[in-house]
């Protein structure tokens, strides 16, 4: 039989080792935020410290601003322990919350009570934002029952941020990630089912580099092949495209005429898919089956496109072509933004007012997808946007002139109301040119490549219908 001593010294000697345990966890807990926050940069410290102000003051800031909900109903313990007979008092119940940070801001997840939910959250957004010391506060909801508090302390949109491709293949062939919102969020959007892209804005405001990163991230895989008309130059070794020519399987400079040949080849690659598709493949469009090597996703990108849509004005011959060609590559634009669609054909124009004389309104107003950067009058942020930016002041393009927003846009994202902005990285030169060097051997013409699926004379027979009307020789004099 076990002593009294014997007993109590082995008590004391089991709650040593409990409190050994927890201040071993303590010390280990502490050391690793220590380490955590000296590992650090400047900006995240700052919101290491605001995430933990958060977290110390919620119970008191809830209940202030109308995010707690009042329990009238005892719990079973309280009246059990009410022997005096006096009314219990009533419970307040404050959602729970839980903070993590990054180096804008802090990311806070809150459960939601009776009478306390998005709505009421959304609502009290402002005074949380003052209260955390934000610069913006948003909330959503990412599941029943619980909201996220996205807080930024510094606005995303002012730093400039750099993209440096992978070189992996994409997991998904036709998401373009687009950069960081307003709330520091990743943006991206599905290119999938989507005809054609119109870009807008000022010279030297980040159009051409946002299609850079497009190019950088799309060019691993071997399911995408890429065609280019860029108005600004003459030749392929000139401009922002020159590294890239090497990883496009046409390239045409600021020559109508040139640009007539290669959309006219665009339409005619069409129309060829759109006889063989279901034969192939079994399906009205590519995307039930999704692009592949054989038959790969085509991006054409018109930079600059007002060069090839220009009304030329004159009565003279030479002008007269002009209008004659313009006409027509409006017209086979045209035929490629509002029929490519189901055989994986999508158009990128950029240029730097999105009215009417610079992409026609027949192409512009069927392109699903729209962004707009730094624009000088609201004329050209509602022809780059739509009326519907007039709503939306704050996310307006013609407010994004200052030198600090170069490289930010505006967007109506497909999957949220309203329009956002977003801050798009640039690419450095050398990483770009990297990848169309790395990638240059997986350049295929995709007329090639839909032939070889073919016996020669299936081809021959095929290659016979596109021969139309609708693909005649501009008429300059009919013009």
């Amino acid at each position: 039989m076990k002593e009294p001593n014997d007993t109590l010294e082995g008590a004391y000697g089991f709650g040593a080792l409990i409190v050994g345990l927890g201040l071993v966890a303590l010390v280990a807990w502490t050391a690793w935020w220590v380490v955590r926050y000296l590992r650090a940069d400047a900006m995240t410290r700052q919101s290491i410290w605001q995430a933990a102000r958060i977290r110390r003051g919620w119970k008191r800031l809830a209940p202030m601003l109308k995010l707690s909900a009042t329990d009238k109903t005892p719990t079973a313990m309280a009246a059990l322990s009410n022997t005096n007979g006096k009314p219990i008092k009533p419970r307040v119940l404050v959602p729970a919350l839980k903070v993590t940070h990054d180096a804008y801001g802090v990311i806070a997840r809150a459960a939601c009570l009776p009478g306390v939910g998005l709505e009421q959250f959304q609502k009290a957004a402002a005074h949380l934002a003052d209260a955390w010391r934000c610069t913006r506060v948003a909330v959503t909801q990412d599941k029943p029952g619980s909201v996220v508090i996205r807080g930024v302390r510094l606005d995303p949109l002012k730093f400039p941020t750099e993209h440096r491709p992978t070189g992996d293949v994409p997991e998904e062939t036709a998401r373009w990630d687009l950069g960081l919102d307003e709330y520091a969020q990743p943006v991206s959007v599905n290119l999938t089912q989507v005809p054609g892209v119109t870009v807008a804005g000022l010279p030297g405001f980040g159009k051409t580099s946002l299609i850079n990163r497009l190019l950088s991230d799309w060019a691993p895989s071997p399911a995408v092949q890429f065609a280019c008309a860029d108005g600004k130059v003459s030749a392929a070794y000139e401009g922002d495209y020159a590294d890239w020519v090497q990883r496009m399987f046409a390239f045409v400079g600021d020559d109508l005429e040139e640009a007539n040949k290669l959309f006219r080849r665009m339409v005619e690659l069409r129309r060829v898919r759109s006889t063989w598709l279901r034969e192939i493949f079994s399906v009205k469009s590519i995307w039930d089956v999704g692009p592949s090597e054989d038959w790969p996703l085509v991006v054409l990108i018109i930079d600059e496109a007002h060069t090839y849509f220009r009304d030329h004005k004159g009565s003279d011959p030479k002008t007269k072509k002009l209008a004659a060609l313009a006409a027509e590559n409006a017209r086979l634009v045209e035929d490629l933004v509002k029929k490519g669609r189901s055989v994986g054909m999508l158009v990128i124009l950029a240029t730097q007012k999105s009215t009417g004389d610079a992409i026609p309104t027949f192409i512009r107003d069927v392109c699903p997808v729209g962004m707009s950067f730094a624009q000088k009058t609201a004329e050209a942020a509602v022809a780059a946007l739509g009326e519907e930016i007039r709503e939306w002041p704050d996310a307006n393009p013609i407010n994004l002139q200052d030198p600090a927003y170069v490289g930010v846009a505006s967007m109506n994202h497909p999957s949220q109301p309203g329009f956002i902005r977003i801050r798009t990285p640039y690419v450095p030169d050398p990483y770009a040119a990297d990848v169309a060097k790395s990638t240059a051997h997986l350049t295929a013409d995709p007329d090639g490549l839909l032939e070889a699926l073919f016996d020669p004379r299936i081809w021959d027979k095929n290659v016979d219908l596109t021969k139309s009307d609708d693909l005649a020789e501009p008429d300059a004099d009919a013009a």
